[in-house]
């Protein structure tokens, strides 16, 4: 029977302060996450942050703050979670709550989960004038695409949500996913006005049940099936405690996350790459798809152009070549341009 996680308190708000570097349009819908959804005539973004709370997003006129609604909670409330750190030397931010009647307990809490999640500790503006004054290139595409942030997502959403990646398109992948949570998932939020049942995405454990595969290929996953029930079954059996392993993916040096995650089934270099970007803060990891490939051949190295396919050669070529050019966080310069690149937000 599929479990429901309770309301605690619904319609818990408030405001977080942005300081006009998030764009929620071109942070949620780049090709990083594929569950958030424009609700209310286009106004609120609605998502899950953390596999466990139902959030609506608004962004203000001002540019400078968002708002933030919890639309669920736990009944016997994790505020007593610490939302650990993971970038060094990262500071508590200053939230700007402005809701009345609310706990400031429950304010101060999910401001720091929906920060933590869009990753607000990082200046974005200090990072766009380092690659801006080392790249004139980037420095030209910069000034109309502000705001773009690399998300920090949960890790099993992540890896099966790009193993679905593969070959696909954005509309396909978001309805495997949709279909994995309805069919695996925990219920987190009953009736939405407009989007229904919200629920959580499957844990690692449960895709590893044997009967998953026969099941996905009834419902269109294709040979993905295998990957994404093989992939989980990998974890479990060889790595015990899946949780445990994200953690030391996240510790070790890049090279070796990336290698270690290359040993799944359906996990190829661009998928480990997206895992380690988004899931692991190897903020350094560059993931190379054909929008990035075609930047790299027109702006950057040339002598690409004469290839038709990406190779294994210039996929790592193409990625030592960010990591020279932008540093530590080569990865999140690759995602502003590739949001660039994207044709929704050419106009």
């Amino acid at each position: 029977m599929r479990q429901t996680v309770k309301a605690l308190k619904p319609m818990i708000e408030g405001f977080i302060e942005t300081n006009g570097e998030l764009s929620l349009k071109r942070t949620l819908k780049s090709g990083q996450a594929f569950r958030w959804r424009l609700t209310n005539d286009g106004t609120d973004w609605v998502g899950v942050v953390r596999n466990t709370h139902v959030v609506q997003l608004t962004q203000q006129p001002d540019g400078k703050h968002i708002h933030y609604r919890v639309l669920n909670g736990h009944e016997d409330n994790d505020h007593n979670q610490e939302i650990k750190p993971t970038v060094k030397g990262r500071k508590r931010l200053k939230t700007s709550d402005e809701s009345d009647g609310e706990n400031p307990k429950d304010q101060y809490f999910y401001s720091q989960l929906i920060s933590d999640y869009l990753r607000l500790d990082v200046n974005l503006t200090d990072l766009y004038d380092k690659w801006s004054k080392s790249d004139d290139k980037f420095a030209a595409i910069a000034v109309n695409m502000s705001g773009v942030r690399v998300l920090r997502q949960n890790f099993a959403e992540t890896l099966f949500s790009f193993i679905c990646s593969s070959n696909n398109n954005i509309n396909r992948i978001e309805k495997m996913i949709e279909t994995l949570c309805q069919k695996y998932g925990k219920v987190l939020y009953e009736s939405h006005p407009e989007l229904g049942t919200i629920h959580s995405f499957p844990e690692i454990t449960r895709l590893a049940e044997e009967s998953v595969e026969p099941e996905l290929k009834k419902l269109g996953f294709g040979y993905r099936s295998a990957f994404i029930h093989r992939s989980a079954k990998t974890i479990c059996d060889e790595y015990k405690c899946p949780e445990k392993w994200s953690q030391e993916l996240a510790q070790m040096p890049y090279s070796e996350a990336r290698q270690a995650l290359q040993r799944l089934p359906g996990v190829g270099p661009k998928v480990a790459d997206c895992i380690a970007l988004m899931a692991l803060n190897h903020l350094e990891s560059v993931p190379v798809d054909v929008h990035v490939f075609k930047i790299a051949q027109h702006m950057y190295l040339p002598h690409l152009k004469k290839n038709k396919s990406l190779t294994h050669k210039s996929y790592q070529e193409i990625g030592d070549f960010f990591r020279s050019k932008f540093g530590p966080n080569a990865g999140w310069a690759q995602a502003v341009l590739f949001c660039a690149d994207l044709k929704q937000f050419k106009q």
